[in-house]
């Protein structure tokens, strides 16, 4: 098994809290690290049995288990939360109940804040390219740190964003196969999670969305727009973003606010969360395709947008990340925020890089007076390359690859 960057925050927890949930999409490793705990009891309400169990009789089946337990697939029979809690009451040593589940705490039906303060979070995404390449770059605290970013180990991504980050895709040899991962993927998402969280009563026009917003990942979330293409009304496309939130499929981002700058566009961003999905969807099996595409560019930022929300997920200290775009136009893709200071991103499909790119990383700068740390072009290149200062703050182009970590 790889290692997990998250798995020494799971250490923490067990440690402290009596029970962890590890949340994240299907497939993206939960069951694996999980069992890689050593905890020897585990049941998972994929069984049939243990699943009608759980939900017919939720307090004797939380009895009948010798803890510590990991219960996987919890979403399926949220039930049961209700007598983890009262089990837990009654006995709050650290580490008895690992849990894992395909939606977050806000995606399970019924559910209570019982679990308040008894409870451990975890998110789990996909693999990050650091987790791919083995190293220990932690990508939030490097961009924050005074210390000179090294040079990258890694000089092409390339592969890397057409697979995204599911564990098994690594594995798989050739297009065809990973084809019919992302297929089969896509239909047990939809036959599973789906129906263990949601009630859809239009499956056809909760299909229609999901393309609809693989085909805008990057872009400003028009509402309006999109509920006229997938013929739905506002409160079912609300549902349906709320359900392909909670089930790791696609994120939101929101603008950066600041009471200084009064023309920014208030429209969230919308981001398939893993661009191997997001070329699936769009069709893109191979290099070439990818280099040629039209929506190259968002397809690439989608998959800046996937590596930072991983990294923040483990960093030291937490981080807010956001977009800046005014109504004229000037746009940094991201913003990260850790209280004190800012690392502002913009991301370019491009193999080179010149002055001109920083321009909206520059009209930033000035228009804001909290501290940058660092204004970063990430590019296709393979060095990191000074580009001035400006206002202090150092402007760098920094290749794709020092997201897998450095030499």
């Amino acid at each position: 098994m790889l290692k997990r960057h998250i798995q020494s925050d799971i250490q923490t927890y067990l440690q402290h809290f009596p029970s962890l949930l590890i949340t994240g999409a299907r497939q993206v490793g939960k069951s694996t690290l999980a069992l890689n705990l050593g905890i020897d009891n585990y049941v998972t309400l994929d069984d049939i049995a243990t699943y009608q169990s759980a939900k017919n009789d939720p307090k004797g089946f939380i009895k009948s288990l010798s803890t510590p337990v990991i219960i996987d697939e919890v979403q399926r029979a949220p039930e049961i939360f209700i007598s983890i809690k009262e089990a837990i009451d009654q006995d709050r040593s650290p580490g008895r109940f690992v849990l894992t589940g395909s939606s977050n705490l806000q995606g399970f039906r019924n559910l209570s804040d019982s679990l308040a303060g008894r409870i451990g979070i975890v998110d789990l995404y996909g693999l990050s390219l650091s987790e791919i390449y083995q190293s220990d770059l932690s990508l939030i605290d490097a961009l924050f740190s005074a210390d000179e970013l090294k040079q990258p180990a890694v000089t092409d991504v390339t592969e890397n964003i057409l697979k995204g980050g599911f564990p098994e895709i690594q594995t798989l040899p050739n297009a065809k196969t990973r084809l019919l991962w992302f297929t089969s993927y896509i239909r047990t998402y939809i036959e599973r999670d789906l129906h263990d969280i949601s009630t859809i009563r239009n499956l056809d026009n909760f299909m229609r969305l999901y393309l609809a917003l693989a085909l805008r990942s990057g872009n400003l979330l028009n509402k309006a727009d999109i509920g006229r293409d997938c013929q739905t009304d506002s409160k079912s496309l609300d549902n349906y973003l709320s359900i392909l939130n909670n089930t790791y499929q696609v994120r939101l981002l929101k603008p950066y606010f600041n009471n200084e700058l009064k023309r920014l566009v208030k429209m969230p961003k919308v981001y398939m969360l893993d661009s191997g999905i997001l070329c699936h969807l769009l069709k893109i099996t191979d290099l070439t395709e990818l280099a040629t595409s039209a929506g190259k560019g968002l397809i690439y930022e989608t998959f800046v947008l996937s590596e930072l929300v991983k990294a923040i997920s483990y960093a030291e200290k937490p981080v807010d990340i956001s977009f800046y775009r005014t109504s004229d136009g000037k746009e940094v893709d991201f913003i990260l925020d850790n209280g004190h200071s800012l690392v502002i991103i913009e991301v370019k499909a491009a193999h080179s890089v010149t002055a001109a790119d920083f321009k909206h990383l520059r009209y930033f700068i000035d228009a804001h007076s909290k501290p940058v740390q660092r204004a970063i072009v990430l590019y296709a290149g393979e060095r990191i390359l000074p580009f001035g200062e400006h206002d202090g703050v150092a402007l760098l182009a920094v290749p794709l690859g020092f997201l897998a970590g450095s030499q």
